[in-house]
């Protein structure tokens, strides 16, 4: 069976929305309703954020979702076990997001074990270098038909862009900066100039644009030189000030995309 990420870029090239949360934040128990409430709300694909004690690539938005996280006791063997039934109704794409030291501690193998009876389809692991995952992981994550979705940025070399491109599977992640995580208002010309270089690479793989998406402006930039756009501050934000009621916090997103 063809893995869902790749079904899904088959099938929807364009347009898609793909969301971003911690699990565990704001509450400990609502991993599977946030996942439940976003497939129902109509987004593509979700990346389900493993909360960590130094998340490098994150601004503070999710810096704060995560240490949150952590002192509501959510772990990445609790996450896998609130995971363990979500297939039962849940069909769309499922990517965990997390760092290197707690995938390392808990073990690759078992790790990408994990995430096939849980039904994950792939993970991002921003501190995870491009040639150790190609001499160290890249085999293991194959094994279990697990793609390993890698960043690029507006410094990643042209000759580094392709040998990701030909060494991967699934989706690259465009990283709209190399600044962290966090909401913007707009994208500059140079930063749309960067997605329609990256578009004329006619690359293999898909991408989908993150890091500064909140808005339609932000949306619709990332859209045009992509297949989709992944938003993740503004969707935690609101999912804070939501109490946790994730529907009327991809709601409200959606309203937000709309104007």
């Amino acid at each position: 069976m063809l893995n869902r990420i790749n079904q899904l870029f088959q099938d929807s090239p364009k347009n898609l929305l793909s969301i971003y949360f911690c699990a565990g934040c704001p509450t400990l128990d609502g991993t599977a309703d946030v996942i439940r409430a976003l497939e129902k709300n109509g987004v593509s694909m979700i990346e389900i954020g493993i909360p960590f004690s130094d998340p490098m690539a994150d601004g503070i938005v999710i810096q704060n979702a995560a240490t949150r996280a952590l002192h509501n006791g959510m772990s990445l063997r609790l996450l896998f076990e609130q995971l363990r039934d979500i297939r039962r109704d849940v069909r769309i794409p499922l990517v965990l997001m997390g760092y290197l030291n707690p995938i390392m501690q808990f073990g690759f193998e078992a790790f990408c074990q994990k995430c096939v009876e849980c039904g994950i389809d792939g993970v991002i692991i921003p501190d995870l270098p491009f040639r150790d995952y190609e001499e160290s992981y890249k085999a293991i994550a194959s094994k279990y038909d697990i793609r390993v979705i890698m960043l690029i940025t507006p410094e990643t070399s042209e000759a580094r862009v392709r040998e990701i491109d030909a060494h991967t599977d699934g989706f690259i992640y465009l990283v709209s900066s190399a600044a962290t995580t966090g909401a913007q208002k707009d994208f500059d010309t140079r930063k749309q100039a960067y997605f329609k270089k990256i578009e004329d690479m006619n690359l293999r793989n898909p991408r989908m644009v993150g890091f500064g998406i909140s808005n339609k402006q932000t949306f619709d930039a990332a859209c045009a030189h992509s297949s989709g756009a992944i938003i993740g501050s503004r969707f935690v934000t609101l999912l804070n000030e939501k109490e946790g009621d994730a529907e009327k916090a991809i709601r409200q997103l959606k309203e937000d995309l709309k104007q």
